[in-house]
């Protein structure tokens, strides 16, 4: 995979058909990685910091900043709507089943006993910590908070996010004087940086298989 990317940063358009196209697409993934947490959108982010770090124009960085954090908050509030949408329908309950297979009943169990205790500014921390998004807005669905409040909290969540990948970008940009070099090095740090949590849970779960 980081070889197919480096492949592909080798070969980068130039600057003007970068930012016709890279926003708008962008934007898109980001929005698709929120709505179907299959797109690693923290590299995504990344790598556009990189080729922004490397363009002419003073304002890439923030047009990445700002593409970024805006599509976050549009597929965060709208995974939540649809949610609340799947509580409520007939087919509430299989909608309900399969959004708890991506959360680990001991993480939702402390996601609900923190959002309890802090309120919505849980969500910013959960958009930072990998995969910690899914457990708290699952628990703001079953406390039946209102979509209003939930984008209270989802707003802030989504620019410290995209601040937070951004600033990856940025250091992998800055470190390399190409950019595909650049992309290729942040995109391995935001990968790791979403991996690491799992891998951790994995080998919680191996420890405790034995003595169980």
């Amino acid at each position: 995979m980081i070889g197919e990317l480096a492949g592909l940063a080798r070969s980068l358009p130039p600057e003007s058909t970068q930012q016709a196209v890279g926003y708008p697409s962008l934007f898109l993934l980001v929005v698709v990685g929120a709505l179907v947490p299959v797109v690693p959108t923290g590299a995504v982010v990344s790598s556009a910091a990189v080729v922004a770090v490397h363009q002419t124009s003073p304002f890439s960085l923030l047009f990445v900043f700002v593409v970024a954090s805006a599509a976050a908050f549009l597929g965060d509030v709208g995974l939540y709507w649809l949610g609340r949408r799947g509580f409520r329908s007939a087919n509430g309950s299989r909608w309900s089943a399969r959004l708890r297979e991506r959360a680990a009943p001991e993480r939702l169990a402390a996601a609900r006993a923190r959002l309890d205790e802090h309120g919505v500014v849980v969500l910013v921390l959960s958009r930072l910590v990998p995969a910690g998004r899914i457990p708290v807005m699952l628990a703001c669905l079953l406390a039946r908070m209102p979509l209003r409040r939930f984008a209270r909290g989802a707003a802030p969540a989504a620019l410290a996010w995209a601040a937070t990948y951004q600033l990856v970008g940025i250091l992998g940009g800055s470190l390399f004087a190409e950019p595909w070099e650049g992309v290729v090095a942040a995109v391995a740090l935001a990968l790791l940086i979403g991996a690491v949590p799992a891998v951790w849970r994995r080998l919680r779960g191996a420890r405790r298989a034995p003595a169980g």
